[in-house]
């Protein structure tokens, strides 16, 4: 006898035991691919909702690199600079070239040398005493407050 003639030939209920076998294994294929297809179907909803999610980022960075653009343009800087901080362009008699950049080192470091000197020996300045000046040279304005304190009584 061969050992799968068992399955072939032993009934439960009416159904062979083969029959019962395959419809449980048929069930068990069908409801796997029915799970897996509604698992994948949450896969798929939450990828739409990364592709959504990266659309709108790709966005806004458009609308940040718009906003950047507009914060770098030069000559809104310059106006703020001259505005706020009251920078100005530079003149153009101030710019120089390399070779003449030695001359202008040297020339920087003169007078502060010079101004060292002098602040190392202190000079006095003489005091003076202001002048009296009579009450007629004073103005008559000033004569006129000076005879009206003299006339008040009690002084």
């Amino acid at each position: 006898m061969n050992p799968f003639s068992f399955l072939f030939q032993k009934r439960i209920r009416g159904f062979r035991l083969a029959e019962l076998a395959a419809f449980a294994c048929l069930t068990t294929l069908v409801l796997g691919v029915y799970f897996s297809k509604a698992h994948a179907g949450g896969e798929t909803a939450k990828i739409g909702d990364v592709d959504q999610q990266i659309t709108e980022e790709q966005r806004r960075v458009r609308l940040l690199n718009a906003e950047l653009a507009h914060l770098e343009e030069p000559a809104r800087i310059e106006r703020l600079s001259e505005q706020y901080l009251g920078l100005a362009p530079i003149d153009a008699k101030r710019e120089t070239n390399s070779t003449s950049l030695m001359e202008i080192a040297r020339a920087a470091a003169e007078p502060a040398s010079k101004k060292a000197s002098v602040l190392a020996a202190p000079t006095i300045a003489p005091v003076s005493t202001p002048a009296v000046q009579p009450a007629a040279a004073m103005g008559p304005q000033l004569a006129a407050i000076r005879a009206r304190a003299s006339e008040r009584p009690g002084r």
